[in-house]
């Protein structure tokens, strides 16, 4: 695998983005060796669908698109980030709120920790911000084709 892999798309900010930011990572991923049908696949795809709703819901319509950039360096770490042009940072609930929703980034900060990674948040340059997480890079040895399965490994 190259030292390097790094992939982006850009969405508009609306629902129906959530689901092909979700489909776009896991897709990506299984390319580069990460098979959908798999634990860390589902962690991702959880953290992806929360980083991708809050850039659709906490904007207030001020950032009409998001982009979702993956970068693979090196077979050890994978980052993940969504960036938007909406200037407010994510705000951490405390502990006791009861609330139906907002529980956004208490899920991105634990299962990131949980898998050994850790979350940033960052202001752009042009005034937004991107919310990302590091993670340990977890492909598994043998080799996936596109189709996501394992290739059949050489009987001795």
């Amino acid at each position: 695998m190259a030292d390097h892999l790094e992939a982006s798309v850009i969405l508009p900010s609306e629902p129906a983005s959530v689901a092909a930011a979700r489909s776009y990572v896991v897709g990506t991923l299984a390319e580069w060796g990460l098979p959908s049908d798999t634990e860390a696949a589902d962690t991702v795809r959880l953290i992806v669908s929360e980083l991708a709703t809050n850039a659709v819901q906490h904007t207030l319509g001020q950032s009409p698109t998001f982009t979702v950039h993956i970068a693979l360096d090196r077979d050890e770490r994978l980052r993940i980030g969504v960036t938007d042009s909406h200037p407010r940072f994510p705000k951490r609930l405390p502990a006791a709120v009861q609330q139906d929703n907002g529980r956004g980034m208490v899920i991105i900060r634990w299962l990131t920790a949980e898998c050994g990674g850790r979350l940033r948040v960052r202001p752009t340059r042009e005034g937004g911000k991107t919310v990302s997480i590091e993670l340990p890079w977890t492909a598994p040895a043998a080799p996936v084709p596109a189709a996501g399965r394992p290739e059949p490994r050489p009987s001795s």
